[in-house]
C-alpha cells in the first residue's frame, strides 16, 4: 500500500504557500513488498523515492520510527543510500520478535516554508520459524500383513505451517502406490506387505528448511500357514503313522498336537524336529482326528489329518469293531455266505516319469469285501479299489499287493 499528498491538493488547501514550479513531489518508484525470511538470516526491505529537492527516506515499524546504523552503530539494521531498509540478520526470539512487524517507507521533501510534502508505502516482514522438536514423533507399529497401518506424527511449530511427508529406509514414499495415503501427518497403508516392513521417518518441510523426526520401525508380521498340511491316513495294526506338519510365518510359529477324541496314545507318540507326528504300535483305539496347531505372536491356525486303524484280528486285515469282532464281517441269518472271489486283479505296468498309473482290482463275495491296498514295503493302507497314485517321478516302478476281506477268507495277490 503506498499514499502520496500531491502539491496541488496541498496549495488548494494551504493559502499562501511557496512553491517553485522546478521543484517535484516525492514519488515512491519501488515500493516495498512483503517479506518472508528466515531467522538469522539476512533481509532487504526496498523503497526508492524520486522528488526535487530528493527526498528523505524514513521508515517505521508499528507506528515507531526505525532507528539504524546512522544512530546506533550497533544497530543491525542499516539505511541503503538508495532509501531500501537491510537488515543483517533477522532477531527472532520467544522473549522477543524485534524485527518482524509492519513497515512504513515515508519520503519527505520540502516544498514551501511551513509543509512538508510527505508519500508512503507499507510492507510487512514476517519471521519464518521451524523448531527442531516434532510435537509427536511417529512410534513403532506391529501388524499382521494384510492388516491396516496407521504411522502418525505433528510436526513442530512453524511459520508458515510445515508440510509433512515421509520417509522409508531413507527414500522418499510416494504416494502413488494405491495402497498409501499421506494425509495431514498420517502415512495410511490400506492392506500391508511384507516389503512394507522399515524404518520410516517423519519429514517437516517449510522455507527455513527440513527437521527429520526420530526413526519409527513398522514391523509386517505373518500369521502361521503350512507348508505341508498332515493328511488322512490307514494303517494296520501295529504299524506307525506319520502326520506331516510345516509350519511357517513370522515370527517362526510354534506348533502342537492334539487329537480331538482324547488324549494322545501314551508312550507311543513322539513330534519330530520338523514338526512331524509319529504314533507306533498302532491300535484301534488310537483312530481320530490329530490336530496341528500352529502359533505366532499375530495369529493361530490349525490343520488336522484323520487316522484309521485296521485290525488283524478274525479276517486277516478286516478293521475291528466294538468287541474286537471284524467290521463288515457280519452275515445276515437270511443270506448265504459268499467268499471273496478276486474279479480284476492288477497287473504289471511300465511308465516313464510324470506319467500317471492306475491299478484296477474288482472283488466280489458276501458280504462285500473290504479292499485296501499296500505299497510293498509299507504298513500304510490306501484306499479305494481303484489306485491312481499321483505322476510318479522315480522310481518308475511300482510294486504293490492289494487285500481283500470278508469273514470267510482273505486273498492277496
Amino acid at each position: 500500500m503506498h499514499t502520496c499528498m500531491h502539491a496541488q491538493v496541498c496549495n488548494a488547501h494551504c493559502a499562501g504557500s511557496n512553491t517553485h514550479l522546478e521543484d517535484t513531489a516525492p514519488r515512491i518508484v519501488e515500493h516495498p513488498t512483503d517479506v518472508l525470511v528466515s531467522k538469522g538470516e539476512p533481509a532487504t526491505l526496498s523503497c526508492k523515492a524520486e522528488g526535487r529537492p530528493p527526498p528523505v527516506v524514513e521508515w517505521y515499524k508499528d507506528g515507531e520510527r526505525v532507528e539504524t546504523d546512522r544512530e546506533d552503530p550497533r544497530s543491525h539494521r542499516t539505511l541503503l543510500p538508495g532509501g531500501s531498509l537491510f537488515f543483517l540478520r533477522i532477531l527472532h526470539g520467544r522473549r522477543g520478535k524485534p524485527d518482524e512487524g509492519v513497515y512504513v517507507c515515508v519520503a519527505r521533501n520540502y516544498l514551501g516554508e511551513s509543509k512538508h510534502y510527505v508519500c508512503w508505502s507499507n510492507a510487512s516482514l514476517e519471521v519464518a520459524v521451524l523448531r527442531d522438536d516434532f510435537r509427536q514423533p511417529p512410534g513403532d507399529v506391529v501388524v499382521a500383513a494384510g492388516e491396516p497401518a496407521v504411522l502418525e506424527c505433528v510436526p513442530p511449530r512453524g511459520h508458515p505451517e510445515p508440510s509433512v511427508s515421509w520417509k522409508k529406509n531413507g527414500v522418499r514414499v510416494s504416494d502413488r502406490d494405491e495402497r498409501l495415503t499421506i494425509r495431514g501427518g498420517k502415512l495410511m497403508v490400506a492392506s500391508t506387505h511384507k516389503s512394507d516392513a522399515g524404518v520410516y521417518v517423519c519429514v517437516a518441510t517449510n522455507v527455513v528448511g527440513e527437521r527429520d523426526s526420530e526413526p519409527a520401525e513398522l514391523v509386517v508380521f505373518e500369521r502361521p500357514a503350512f507348508g505341508k498340511r498332515p493328511q488322512n491316513q490307514v494303517v494296520l495294526v501295529e504299524g506307525t503313522a506319520e502326520f506331516a506338519c510345516e509350519a511357517v510365518g513370522d515370527p517362526q510359529p510354534a506348533a502342537r498336537w492334539r487329537k480331538e477324541e482324547g488324549e494322545m496314545p501314551l508312550g507311543r507318540w513322539e513330534v519330530l524336529p520338523d514338526n512331524t507326528l509319529r504314533i507306533s504300535r498302532l491300535q484301534v483305539e488310537d483312530e481320530g482326528t490329530y490336530t496341528c496347531v500352529a502359533d505366532n505372536s499375530v495369529g493361530r491356525s490349525e490343520a488336522s489329518g484323520t487316522l484309521t486303524v485296521h485290525g488283524k484280528g478274525g479276517a486277516w486285515g478286516a478293521p475291528l469293531g466294538a468287541g474286537g469282532v471284524p467290521r463288515q464281517a457280519l452275515v445276515s441269518p437270511h443270506t448265504a455266505a459268499v467268499p471273496p472271489q478276486l474279479v480284476t486283479g492288477p497287473h504289471d505296468q511300465a511308465v516313464t516319469p510324470g506319467q500317471s498309473v492306475t491299478f484296477q482290482c474288482q472283488s466280489k463275495g458276501n458280504p462285500p469285501p473290504a479292499v485296501f491296498w499296500q505299497k510293498e514295503g509299507s504298513q500304510v493302507c490306501l484306499l479305494p479299489s481303484s489306485l491312481t497314485p499321483h505322476p510318479i517321478t522315480a522310481p518308475s516302478s511300482f510294486q504293490s499287493s492289494f487285500h481283500f476281506h470278508s469273514s470267510w477268507s482273505q486273498l492277496s495277490s
